[in-house]
């Protein structure tokens, strides 16, 4: 039974996901209401512009471009607006007006998050933010609630739809990277500057999220190592097929232990993955994340990591749970305690290498190759030679190595790349998921 208990709920954006946002708040009034124990009323909607076109027609009564004001008394301030500012300051005044906050501002989190988390802990408000990290798959809450009692140990997998739809879209049709991209452009799955999906910067921000929650330590985007697609051509695709991989650009948090000290590494990069593995059949624009804990043991979170509608579902649980707490009573839940572990260089990371080298088609050249990876320390595990096809008599050499430290591994390319065997090194893939 409802108590009737009205809440004013301020939405902050109306862009692809607040405009849905939106839409469900007003006509499924009633069975929110019924979910989270009140009324939910849509006080109104800051936008930068009133007359701007949107994909949902939404109440122009609604409409305002006065933020400040449309905070002040409200139960709930929904910020969907993207960015770091004006976003942050309106969530710290919502904080401070005694509103909980849901958010989907991955960017906003990953540098400011301490800030914010801090502000609701000693106000004894809330922040919500399962949209921030892949869209409709609840993880943040598993992360948070259902796995808090567990000792993550790592967590790796798609975070970024975008890059995954290009890469998809190589891998199983043959595309080129800008045949692939100028489709996710037309798509709606990279925006007009696409360098915060091709370079990284998205799933790092997302990573540093996962790897705070998992590890109960702040992680800002400055510890994430970073490494985006841009450099991923057609032939790479080709050559992981080949050798019974695809490459997906994963994130990967985890925890290392080494003479007794713990750290964690977090970081992002194109990888080979096993066309047996689960992640290799994530198509199209979905994610999928894997947790390994220490006693709930492999698991698996897949679904679709973009679009505003199945955003707009994560957004609307964590309102429905902001809602609930009003109505219970009670301050906050906080994050947990930080425990402030050392975010470890990635040269310290253990992980196996395949290098395509382009190398003159010799006698002699796949032992001197060899020579210079054994003095580096590094194993050779498989080794591929294709022969010379061309007039110049260059042949690729494809290696690859058992596992060791990122650092013998990269300082072992960078001394193949200035022998004189060797033309050119064509790629270097980290292997992931084994």
């Amino acid at each position: 039974m409802i108590d009737h208990r009205r809440l004013r709920v301020a939405l902050l954006g109306a862009g692809s996901v607040g405009s849905q946002v939106a839409n469900l708040l007003l006509s499924q009034a009633s069975e929110l209401a019924e979910r989270a124990g009140a009324d939910l009323e849509l006080a109104g909607i800051a936008v930068r512009d009133v007359d701007a076109p949107r994909d949902i027609e939404l109440p122009r009564e609604l409409l305002t471009t006065d933020a400040e004001s449309l905070i002040v008394g409200a139960d709930i301030v929904i910020e969907l607006m993207g960015g770091i500012e004006p976003a942050r300051t309106h969530i710290l005044a919502a904080l401070n007006s005694g509103a909980d906050v849901v958010t989907g501002n991955k960017a906003l989190l990953a540098t400011h998050g301490a800030e914010i988390f801090d502000a609701a802990d000693q106000l004894g408000a809330s922040v919500s933010y399962e949209a921030a990290v892949a869209a409709a798959i609840p993880i943040i809450r598993p992360l948070k609630d259902s796995l808090a009692g567990d000792r993550i140990r790592r967590i790796f997998g798609i975070v970024n739809g975008s890059t995954n739809f290009i890469l998809d879209k190589m891998d199983r049709e043959g595309l080129s990277a800008a045949e692939a991209q100028r489709i996710a452009t037309d798509l709606g799955y990279l925006e007009a500057d696409p360098t915060l999906d091709l370079e990284g910067y998205d799933a790092a921000q997302k990573a540093a999220i996962l790897a705070s929650l998992a590890f109960h330590t702040h992680v800002s985007l400055d510890d994430v190592h970073r490494e985006g697609i841009e450099n991923i051509t057609a032939d790479m695709i080709d050559g992981a097929r080949r050798a019974g991989f695809t490459i997906k650009l994963l994130a990967v948090c985890e925890r290392l232990e080494e003479d007794g000290a713990e750290a964690i590494s977090v970081r992002v990069y194109p990888a080979l993955i096993s066309r047996d593995h689960p992640l290799a059949s994530v198509h199209g624009g979905n994610n999928a994340v894997f947790v390994e804990a220490q006693a709930a043991g492999d698991l698996m979170f897949y679904g679709a990591g973009a679009g505003g509608l199945q955003t707009a579902s994560a957004v609307l649980g964590d309102v429905v749970s902001a809602a609930r707490r009003h109505i219970a009573g009670g301050g906050g839940v906080g994050e947990s305690p930080r425990q402030s572990l050392p975010t470890a260089p990635i040269g310290r990371i253990l992980t196996r290498y395949q290098v395509t080298l382009e190398v003159a088609d010799e006698p002699g050249v796949l032992a001197r190759i060899s020579g210079i990876v054994s003095e580096g320390g590094v194993s050779v595990a498989t080794v591929e030679q294709t022969p010379s096809s061309d007039a110049e008599g260059r042949a690729h050499i494809v290696l690859g190595t058992h596992r060791a430290r990122e650092q013998a591994l990269s300082d072992t390319v960078a001394r193949l790349a200035a022998s004189d065997v060797v033309e050119r090194v064509v790629s270097v893939l980290r292997v992931e998921g084994e």
